[in-house]
């Protein structure tokens, strides 16, 4: 038995429901509950944007990292010396966070903190940064009934604005804040940065099909900086085939495309 078979196995007899082994990257894999919160566009893009923009990052911060998508994707293609701290309040996503560690086999490389990141505070600094905050305010709509989708959803602990400032009070002089945002909440996420005492320094907006309005919106803000406006990144043809740019990402992440 392999050491996910065994994972898988304990996770659906400790929780009582259906658990997914899925690819995270070409050689790192997640468990994932089946009727839960599961990965998706958003996280990839997040953690491609992230290695693009500090591809040498030694130390990196996740805040919220829920299941370890984005903080976990991110490592895999960092140098074997770097190192991740994730953060994570929601209990069925930190039970998982913990077994996608044991699983990838990063326990000596990945700290798990859980905990709000609005209460998160740790002496060193970080050179990257990374979240994806949920982008639902409570009240907007109808919440899950299920609690792990609420918390990745909708803002019960926190907002852009609280992620902005736990990432402005970790980052090195010329550390980088990642994260992805709905482009219709544009200029709630720009208003964040600024908030926190950082600057916007980019942004992509993510079309999900080619004649489609952007979905959502990757950010990058740093202590100083000039804003330069990237152009969308488009995730599918027309046609629904995915685009050449999303297939160099799945690559970047050691897909077969």
């Amino acid at each position: 038995m392999t050491d996910w078979e065994r994972i898988h196995r304990r996770l659906e007899a400790d929780l009582g429901e259906a658990i997914s082994i899925d690819s995270l990257t070409g050689a790192w894999k997640i468990a994932q509950r089946v009727a839960g919160h599961r990965h998706s566009s958003d996280d990839v893009l997040t953690a491609h944007y992230a290695l693009r923009l500090v591809p040498d990052a030694e130390l990196v911060l996740d805040l919220g990292t829920g299941i370890g998508t984005v903080g976990l994707m991110v490592l895999s293609q960092l140098s074997a010396t770097a190192r991740l701290v994730g953060v994570e309040a929601q209990a069925m996503s930190f039970r998982l966070l913990l077994a996608n560690i044991e699983g990838n086999g990063v326990e000596e490389r990945v700290e798990a903190k859980v905990g709000d990141l609005r209460d998160f505070v740790d002496a060193r600094r970080f050179r990257l940064i990374t979240g994806s905050p949920p982008y639902f305010p409570l009240g907007s709509g109808v919440l899950p009934d299920d609690p792990q989708k609420v918390a990745a959803r909708f803002e019960v602990r926190g907002d852009v604005s609280d992620y902005a400032r736990a990432a402005a009070l970790h980052l090195t002089d010329d550390g980088t804040f990642v994260f992805c945002f709905p482009t219709p909440q544009r200029e709630r996420a720009l208003a964040a940065i600024a908030g926190a005492g950082l600057c916007a320094v980019t942004y992509q907006d993510v079309v999900p099909r080619d004649s489609l309005a952007p979905l959502f919106t990757l950010f990058a803000a740093r202590r100083a900086g000039t804003l330069v406006i990237e152009e969308p990144f488009y995730v599918r043809q027309k046609d629904g085939d995915l685009t050449d740019q999303m297939r160099a990402v799945r690559r970047s992440f050691g897909f077969v495309t």
